[in-house]
Parts: structure tokens; sequence; C-alpha cells
């Protein structure tokens, strides 16, 4: 009895939020090194300002963080880094692994951010209406449009609305001479495993947390239809 009243409880949170409950989250105070340290995970290790905006510099697919800790609960800020997809489901922001210190830390950060001369005080506003929750997609096709072509672009040109905020130029799906040169299991990898492990740019996000192993290899093979080309013959044996 008590299960089946928890279940109708998390379903009536979803149902009327969009999200299930958070859990407490206290930011703590933070030096001025750990702070800097913050600044430089969120700058040049993980993928967040490929998306975001802080303090001017960033991608514009995802709110701005400059000033994120006026408008969201610190425990929101904390959910939506350690698991967002459950926090907000339908989000295109897949989860990237970091350490329990890392989450707490990076959430101080924002949590503590706010934009210069901005008022003091929190007003926890949302950032835009959750999006209506719709189907995923099944084919390599609609993944690529929902998820990589904001920056690679629709046809695979790296002319997506976001490309023009980004540090190093998207790769370009549909140039034939470039992807010829990539096996398949490199194109897996930077999809399942971000930018970072590649030596590429670390803002590429990491979708492997979010993806199935079949819904990354259909985006493989989505890409070969844009490039119309195939991985190299030494890859093929």
């Amino acid at each position: 009895m008590m299960r089946t009243v928890t279940v109708l409880f998390t379903s009536l949170i979803l149902a009327t939020t969009g999200a299930p409950a958070q859990q407490t989250f206290v930011p703590r105070p933070l030096s001025a090194f750990a702070r800097k340290k913050a600044e430089g995970y969120l700058a040049d290790r993980y993928a967040c300002l490929g998306c975001h905006q802080l303090n001017g510099e960033g991608g514009r697919i995802g709110p701005d963080l400059t000033d994120v800790g006026r408008r969201r609960p610190p425990s929101y800020i904390y959910a939506m880094i350690r698991d967002p997809q459950t926090t907000r489901p339908g989000t295109v922001m897949p989860r990237q692994l970091m350490p329990p210190d890392r989450v707490d830390l990076l959430a101080s950060y924002l949590a503590g951010a706010s934009a210069p001369g901005s008022a003091s005080g929190p007003l926890f506003l949302p950032d835009r209406d959750p999006p209506a929750l719709t189907a995923e997609p099944t084919n390599g096709a609609g993944l690529y449009a929902k998820y990589c072509a904001s920056c690679h672009g629709a046809s695979g040109n790296g002319d997506g609305y976001n490309a023009e905020f980004l540090p190093v130029p998207p790769t370009r799906h549909a140039d034939s001479s470039a992807m010829s040169l990539r096996p398949d299991d490199t194109l897996f990898d930077g999809i399942h495993a971000g930018g970072y492990i590649l030596g590429k740019s670390h803002r590429m996000p990491a979708f492997g947390q979010i993806f199935s192993s079949a819904q990354i290899r259909s985006l493989v093979a989505h890409i070969r239809t844009l490039c119309r080309c195939e991985q190299p013959v030494w890859a093929r044996r």
C-alpha cells in the first residue's frame, strides 16, 4: 500500500511540475581558488558552454548561466547538473559524468553567480515554460535533428544557429573528403563520450548516458548519408 501511495504521489508531482521532486542542496561558500577551479572546469573541461552562456561567452541553446542563481533554486541547479533528463524530462541536455564533489562545486558556483549590477536576493523565476513532452525520435535523422542540428546544421554543413557562438567550428558532416577519413568507430566514440575524449573541442557534449548503442549507430549511419561517403577501407575490414 505504501509503495502504491508513493508511486501515485510521484506521478502527481511529475504531472504538475514536469520534473521529480528535488533533493535539498545547500550551496557551500567557495574560496577564490575554488571559484577559479569551477570556472576552469566550465570553460576548459566540460561541455556546458557549448550550449549555455556564462559572462557573455558560450552557446545559445540553453538558458544563460550568468545569473542562474537568481532565477533557479540551488536544488534545481544541482539536480540539472547531476541528472538533467530526470529533472526536466524532454530536455536535450545530456548528463555529464563527473565525481559528486565536482557536481557540488559547479552547483555551488552557479547558485552563487549573478550578473554584474543585478539586484541582490533570489528571484527563482523560470527561464521558460518546459517544452511539451513528445515521443523521442527513433531513427538517426530524427535524433540528428533534435540533438545535433543546432550546431552541425540540418544538412550537416556546420551551420546550425549555435555554431557562431562556438570557439571551434562544428564538424561539417556533409564534407565527404573529411568524413571519409573517419572510421565509424571514431564517430561512435565522439557521440558517446564527447569531443574531449577524442582530443577535439570539449564543447561537443557526450550523449552516451542518454543514447543506447543502437541509437548512436543510427546516428553514425545518418551521418554517412549526409557525407555520401563510407569509412576508410581499412576500417571496413
